[in-house]
């Protein structure tokens, strides 16, 4: 099989675009490196592109590999014929491989393999042949008739077992089976009434009587029956009605060529299908609806985080950090404008849990802290206690001198990230509580660099992420991390190990020998001096120095993504403009000018160079790096509290958007609980996907649709607004 055509025109790629870039991969780059340094080579492919052929390669290989290993089992067996080889080579989808290789699997022995065994073969091949009629077939089991066979009743009986199993694993029939099943088969779930008692919040109320045909069935609806199946709540089936019942029929009695059997071939088909073929097959139209449902979960879950990551910092921000608590009072941590910890202390401020003393003491406190250490935002988690500990801080602003705002932070994963290796080795002398609060508090002045120490499963922003394949969520969930943390680029002075680790070619060790090296020899003082480190060779250079830069370097080009191999072609470019690379430094803005009127086109002919790396250099030269972040929204700071009593409705707020599933989106408008816009308030227009509108930090106007005070309950709209 021809693996770089065929993905070649799947993907509508030039085979050479193909061929290049899985070269790249498979020497070893990563996929960043190869998006943004080897376009001429790709022929500009982009990251998604790229990772398109790699998953399309991957793919082939495996399936050569299984084809290959179908064909050797079949061939011990003494049974592969040169059209069933032929067959299996040709096949362009596993599930192909698979349905060939079905009868010759080895499995338990069947009623229809030991009928075989009694020698009825011949008699099924006689009941299959044009023209025979019953009373043929009857005559012909007197043939048949030995001690394991008791009678023709009993030979019959066999051969109805050989038919009913050949049917069950002929490839044409399962394929039309598949295909029906998965376009009109009814997705149906019952409740289990013994286990109902299990579903104490009733999680699964809507599908105690639940039927829907499985093509219309959204995949959060399909991964929410899976799990209440997993939990033993509910009996999930596929139902296929009377009329594609008898289309299936039909359709398996034309591939017989007797029709005088019609009525005992009918019984057969029907006990083939009940028996053998609807079980096997429901499974694999469920598990194929699945991993369509878990890939677009995992999607969702994947856009946002990189939502979520690519948060604009509040850099050069002093920060409080607390960590709301009721018996154990209110954890606080002080961080610098540099991101550094200060100091922690502990505040008893919850009024009605606290007494007056404590409250007193603790208002003294934080005013104190601030006073001292400049506060400009106060941090506050969103876990236990948060909204007390909110209602005391805006009434203490009010009483500040200078002007401080606060905000909720989402804190999940930060007690994860308190107690693991990391912040142990950031933070030996602090106890878990206060490595939490910093935890806090850094997600507001960095995002990305502090929650790439946690799992990102942990964070909070995806939806049935412990029901979807884990080994898939992982991988993507890296892939993710390692886009954004590499399309940011990273300060090597400043960045923890763990942000490191995300970086084009560096691995978990290496990245920790990068930081060792730090704390030994002090920051580093250009990129060349990364080769130092050990275990940094040439190929992880290469693949890292461009996403890494020194900004205090001597070499101004160590603070661009200008790429070392490509230093020769910024000098050049310099050169042309009547500048050197120090000049960069010495006037900056005289340099750039001069730049802009130089003939780009001119150089890249002169002296050979590819056209998209001379382009990138001339761009990294001629702007100053930007932060992608730097697009998105800065998080919605407060100085005053909302109660579910301040709400009524068809009053309009604004919100920070926390978590998007296809179905809507839950938005922070400053309540305990985060509030829900359906998919049908999103807009005016028919939104048929929430995460299309809207993403994770978005800041959005909002309006009260419902109100359940009961429950805390809030409804919301963006229509009318």
């Amino acid at each position: 099989m021809d693996i770089v055509g065929s993905v070649a025109k799947e993907l509508n790629f030039k085979v050479p675009q193909v061929e290049n870039t899985i070269k790249l991969f498979d020497e070893g780059a990563t996929v960043p490196f190869i998006a943004r340094y080897r376009k001429e080579v790709t022929g500009n492919l982009d990251e998604e592109q790229i990772r398109d052929v790699i998953e399309k390669i991957t793919y082939y290989r495996n399936l050569e590999k299984r084809k290959e290993e179908v064909i050797r089992l079949i061939e011990e067996q003494g049974k592969l014929t040169e059209e069933l080889q032929k067959s299996i080579v040709n096949a362009m989808k596993l599930q192909e491989v698979e349905d060939l290789y079905l009868p010759y699997k080895k499995k338990k022995k069947t009623k229809a393999d030991i009928a075989k065994e009694q020698g009825l073969e011949p008699l099924s091949e006689f009941a299959l042949a044009k023209g025979t009629t019953m009373e043929q077939l009857e005559k012909e089991a007197e043939k048949y008739v030995t001690e394991e066979v008791a009678d023709v009743k009993a030979a019959i009986e066999g051969v109805h077992l050989i038919i009913a199993q050949d049917i069950s694993e002929n490839i044409k029939i399962r394929e039309f089976l598949r295909d029906k099943i998965a376009k009109f088969g009814i997705l149906t779930s019952k409740v289990i009434e013994k286990n109902k008692e299990n579903d104490e919040k009733g999680v699964y109320q809507d599908y105690y009587e639940y039927s829907e045909q499985i093509g219309r069935s959204a995949s959060n609806r399909i991964l929410a029956l899976n799990r209440g199946e997993k939990e033993k709540i509910l009996k999930v089936d596929i139902d296929i009605d009377e009329k594609n019942e008898e289309t299936i029929i039909n359709f398996i009695l034309n591939t017989f060529e007797n029709k005088n059997l019609t009525e005992f071939f009918r019984g057969v088909i029907k006990d083939s299908l009940d028996r053998l073929a609807y079980p096997s097959i429901k499974n694999e139209v469920r598990n194929i609806y699945t991993e369509k449902a878990e890939e677009e979960a995992i999607n969702i879950f994947s856009e946002n985080l990189e939502k979520l990551l690519l948060q604009p910092p509040l850099a050069k921000k002093t920060l409080m950090g607390l960590d709301p608590g009721y018996r154990t009072g209110c954890k606080m941590v002080i961080i610098n404008k540099d991101g550094f910890y200060e100091t922690n202390d502990v505040l008893f401020l919850v009024d009605g849990v606290h007494n007056e003393r404590q409250l007193a003491t603790a208002k003294k406190k934080i005013l104190d802290y601030v006073a001292k250490y400049d506060v400009d935002i106060i941090a506050i988690g969103n876990g236990t206690a948060s909204r007390e500990t909110e209602a005391f801080v805006a009434d203490l602003i009010k009483e500040m001198k200078k002007k401080v705002s606060y905000l909720i932070v989402n804190e999940a994963g930060a007690s994860i990230y308190s107690a693991s290796k990391l912040a142990i080795e950031e933070f030996p002398d602090l106890d878990v509580t206060a490595r939490g609060a910093i935890s806090i508090a850094r997600r507001i002045q960095d995002p990305m660099a502090e929650l790439v120490k946690i799992d990102p499963k942990s964070i909070g922003v995806g939806m049935y992420q412990h029901d979807v394949n884990q080994k898939k969520l992982n991988e993507t969930l890296e892939q993710t991390i390692e886009h954004v943390v590499n399309n940011v680029g990273v300060n090597i002075n400043t960045a923890s190990w763990a942000l490191l680790s995300f970086v084009s070619g560096i691995k978990k060790n290496v990245a920790k020998n990068l930081v060792d090296y730090r704390h030994e020899n002090g920051d580093f003082k250009d990129r060349k001096q990364l080769k130092k480190v050990k275990g940094l060779g040439d190929k992880a250079f290469e693949q890292m120095a461009g996403f890494v830069v020194v900004p205090d370097s001597e070499n101004p080009l160590d603070n661009t993504i200008i790429h070392p191999e490509s230093y020769h072609v910024a000098e050049i470019i310099l050169k042309e403009a009547g500048c050197k690379v120090e000049d960069l430094k010495a006037d900056l803005d005289a340099v750039r000018q001069k730049l802009q009127k130089i003939d780009l086109e001119k150089i890249i002919k002169e002296n050979d160079f590819g056209r998209e790396t001379a382009k990138d250099v001339y761009e990294a030269l001629l702007k100053d790096r930007r932060d992608p972040r730097d697009e998105f929204e800065k998080p919605l700071l407060r100085s005053d509290i909302l109660n579910m009593d301040d709400l009524t409705e068809g009053m309009v707020l604004e919100g920070t958007v926390r978590n998007v599933a296809k179905f809507g989106a839950f938005v922070d408008i400053g309540l305990k609980n985060d509030a829900l816009i359906h998919i049908s308030e999103i807009a005016e227009k028919f939104v048929s996907d929430a995460t299309k509108e809207l993403s994770v930090g978005q800041i959005i106007k909002v309006k009260i649709l419902s109100l359940d005070k009961e429950r805390g309950r809030v409804g919301l709209t963006r229509k009318g607004i």
